[in-house]
């Protein structure tokens, strides 16, 4: 159940390391949106209620699968087994829950269905039950999506410019430094991003996306943010009678560690999908949708892509076309990436590796020096 519609991309094609550095086009691209949408089977925009829910019913049994296995199972283990029996846990729920994200993310997406309701009704539930603001990000989202790659209108991951990076980014440039900033980012960027919308774009005033009157937000949408804030203050407070039951150690263990593994994969997968040496960003002089559309690249986790269907290494297609259903990318991915050519980019770099090597390369952006188009930002990383 649930493995439906997924296929791989072809291996022939993938560029070398070297070729992989190299820097895309950033010149307007000599094809429409039109015609790269003619490029995807036309079933591939097709929206089933029964295909989208097969995979919720999927995530959802093996989660519960391996929750009952760990509050049924591990104290009958040996004691010393059971320091590696719980990590294993919080890693295998940690993947699996990351996939229910993506599913409430596609439902913000309206990928889910064709019915608006009931993707709101299952993004809700879902988002909340992982401590995400439903509609809060719903709309945040949609507005990166609106102008990625813009530097004066994308909503997150925004690249500083040299003259406003923080006074300590100098001391940090080294290795235990970038380390440091790559556990921090893992596991505080996300509460970060949702309370002080940190790595945001900058607002006139405190940005916050639980509060209804964020300036993130407009008129018509605040009403929504209270029903978001609402689907957390319930799960809270179930989690609040779970640990009057069970203990706050249980609850840590079965639901908090994944749960931190969840927030550290999704704040990953996002920075990994929109920092990388080649991609160029645009300020107002130079910004198109289709061209910030394409400034990001599709990662291969491995048998990762598969557990957090495919928004690892199908995402270009997904910034081109956000209605269209996970289980039609890799097909529709496939179909791109003859009329993208070298405008598509893919990194197949360990994920290891390519964590380190951004946190190392990409520390701020500017135009290259010379260059008549000022409004086109590269990554860079000389501080002195």
């Amino acid at each position: 159940m649930g493995a439906g519609g997924r296929m791989s991309v072809p291996s022939e094609g993938k560029k070398s390391k070297s070729d992989v550095l190299q820097r895309v086009p950033h010149s307007k691209p000599p094809f429409t949106v039109g015609e790269i949408k003619k490029a995807i089977p036309p079933h591939c925009f097709k929206r089933s209620v029964l295909h989208s829910f097969s995979y919720v019913v999927y995530d959802l049994t093996i989660a519960f699968l391996l929750y009952y296995a760990a509050t049924n199972y591990f104290h009958l283990l040996p004691y010393n087994l059971s320091y590696i029996a719980w990590p294993l846990y919080w890693i295998c729920q940690g993947c699996n829950l990351t996939g229910v994200w993506v599913i409430a993310h596609e439902c913000g997406h309206h990928a889910f269905s064709d019915y608006q309701w009931l993707d709101d009704t299952v993004g809700l539930v879902l988002h909340s039950a992982l401590l995400v603001p439903y509609f809060s990000w719903k709309y945040s989202h949609r507005r990166h999506h609106s102008n990625t790659g813009s530097m004066d209108r994308d909503e997150v991951f925004v690249p500083k410019v040299k003259s406003s990076i923080s006074w300590f980014s100098t001391y940090l440039n080294n290795p235990p430094g970038r380390i440091l900033i790559l556990l921090v980012q893992l596991t505080l960027g996300w509460p970060l991003y949702l309370m002080f919308n940190v790595s945001g774009r900058p607002y006139d005033r405190f940005a916050c996306h639980f509060d209804p009157n964020s300036p993130i937000y407009t008129d018509r949408e605040r009403l929504q943010i209270f029903v978001s804030d609402a689907g957390i203050f319930a799960v809270l407070f179930g989690l609040y009678h779970l640990v009057a039951a069970k203990g706050l150690a249980w609850v840590v263990c079965v639901y908090g560690c994944p749960l931190l593994i969840v927030n550290g994969f999704l704040v990953l997968i996002t920075y990994l999908q929109h920092t990388h040496p080649s991609l160029p960003h645009y300020d107002s002089s130079e910004w198109d949708w289709l061209r910030g559309a394409l400034a990001t690249v599709d990662r291969d986790y491995g048998i990762l892509n598969k557990v957090f269907h495919n928004i690892t290494d199908t995402h270009v297609a997904h910034h081109l076309f956000s209605t269209m259903p996970h289980y039609h990318a890799m097909e529709a991915t496939k179909a791109i990436k003859p009329i993208l050519g070298d405008y598509y980019q893919f990194d197949g770099t360990s994920i290891w590796k390519a964590m380190y090597r951004e946190a190392k390369e990409c520390v701020y952006v500017e135009p290259d020096e010379g260059d008549q188009n000022k409004g086109v930002f590269w990554y860079k990383n000389k501080l002195h």
